[in-house]
């Protein structure tokens, strides 16, 4: 006992050991995401904010999001291509959590490319992930996963059964978004690094991929040795873009400094664990996307922009709770051009929902809000905001999760007075109308969005995103 207790003795009068110094944290990326159903404008505020960025990242999704980009009055869309990329300074890169359909990317481009000259040498300013999945005919770049067009076929294949069997569909965009996650989380999906590596042993995977749909669907039709012909044509175009993207991430947030920003496709009621289930799109479009989506940390995320319409809109069907199904909502449809970028569905129309926003920042955090299309409600004498719910009477604390529950909500307004008045040309938060500006103030201070940045800031970002 008393040589351990003298060893004891001697182990603890050692010289301390050498701390290994934390490693820094690197850069930070700023996060733009849609805080209600989509079609907030994130587009918009994007293409802003990569004016003075060094490189603009897509997490997740794949070609059922829309973008649109206005520059020197050319209109650009962008569906799988960050919109970023229009700026000819950034590097765009595509991570794991996104889905491609290689032809519509290949398609994408040239569309956009012949519009204008802001999308010269795109392809030299393209990185994909090699992680990324194989969406029925739609790879991934990173790691990614490819959208193949059997899973497209898929899509529609399904929201016809919905439709027999339930007598109500999903609403889905059909671009084989489903199917390809549903894939991915099976372990059977495709990857960009399978297409990029032994052919013969990707044409063997594909083809038993083929198989089981087509077992699953007797109907299906394939042209399994022609689509592989189409895929091989691929290879060699899109071999210069892909890069290993956690390597390639990493070495972004650790190198020299440099502004990084992640465009974040869909919208918070729209993810597949916290929005409306099930009529959600397939990926995480929160704020937990962007990591898994690029393979970095959390401590490298930075601000946190909430893209806030004036107003709610919603394509496709699923409870919306502030629906204006009369000349309200007829008013704001037509005055806000609301057709989807993707699907040209007219979207449904009403009052803006600040229990959905809060609902929304309290998984994101939103470190500011981008409130757009705010002259929108120019013409509008009184404005209602929704602030609370009730079902059966009972006022609820929460954003319901069931779906029947939300069907029943009755919202609570508080109405607020319009200003009646242009504010197009309005550049800054003073130039806004009186009451404009409380209306601004109002969502605001309801949200409660953490007073990260200065209200001048805040007031600047905000009015630099009204029209």
């Amino acid at each position: 006992p008393a040589f351990i207790e003298k060893m004891k003795l001697a182990s603890y009068q050692e010289a301390p050991k050498t701390r290994i110094p934390r490693p820094t944290v690197g850069n930070k990326v700023t996060v733009v995401l849609g805080a209600q159903w989509g079609d907030e404008g994130k587009g918009k505020v994007v293409d802003l904010l990569a004016q003075d960025a060094d490189m603009v990242c897509r997490c997740q999704g794949g070609n059922n999001a829309g973008h649109t980009v206005v520059v020197d009055s050319v209109e650009y869309d962008f569906h799988l291509l960050p919109s970023g990329i229009i700026n000819p300074k950034v590097t765009a890169f595509i991570g794991n959590g996104v889905v491609i359909h290689l032809p519509g990317l290949f398609e994408e481009a040239e569309k956009n490319e012949r519009k204008g000259k802001s999308l010269k040498d795109w392809e030299k300013r393209l990185i994909i992930s090699d992680r990324r999945v194989c969406a029925h005919c739609v790879c991934v770049l990173s790691p990614s996963f490819a959208v193949f067009d059997f899973h497209q076929a898929v899509d529609g294949v399904q929201e016809q059964q919905r439709q027999e069997q339930a007598g109500q569909n999903l609403g889905t965009t059909k671009k084989g978004i489903g199917p390809v996650y549903s894939a991915k989380a099976a372990r059977s999906g495709l990857r960009i690094c399978d297409l990029l590596a032994d052919f013969t042993q990707f044409s063997e995977r594909y083809k038993a991929l083929a198989k089981q749909y087509q077992s699953m669907y007797p109907t299906l039709k394939i042209d399994i040795d022609g689509e592989l012909l189409k895929l091989k044509d691929y290879v060699e175009q899109i071999k210069p873009m892909v890069r290993d993207g956690v390597h390639y991430m990493y070495e972004a947030l650790h190198g020299p400094p440099k502004k990084i920003l992640v465009e974040g496709a869909n919208a918070a009621l729209l993810d597949i664990d916290f929005g409306t289930y099930p009529f959600v799109t397939s990926s995480n479009c929160t704020v937990g996307g962007v990591c898994t989506g690029l393979g970095m940390p959390p401590q490298n995320v930075g601000e946190v922009y909430g893209v806030v319409k004036a107003y709610t809109t919603r394509v496709g069907i699923g409870a919306f709770p502030s629906e204006q199904k009369n000349e309200i909502g007829e008013l704001l449809q037509t005055r806000g051009k609301e057709v989807g970028v993707t699907t040209g569905r007219k979207r449904r129309c009403g009052w803006l929902d600040l229990v959905l926003i809060k609902y929304a920042h309290m998984i994101n955090g939103f470190t500011a809000l981008a409130l757009t299309k705010l002259d929108i409600l120019d013409v509008f004498t009184e404005i209602k905001v929704g602030i609370g719910y009730k079902v059966d009477n009972q006022t609820i604390p929460h954003f319901p999760a069931n779906q029947e529950v939300l069907q029943r909500v009755e919202v609570q307004y508080e109405t607020l007075p319009g200003w009646d008045s242009d504010t197009s040309a309005a550049r800054s938060f003073e130039e806004l109308p009186e009451n404009a500006q409380k209306y601004v103030r109002f969502i605001e201070e309801h949200v409660g969005v953490p007073g990260k940045k200065s209200r001048m800031e805040v007031q600047e970002l905000m009015s630099s995103f009204l029209n």
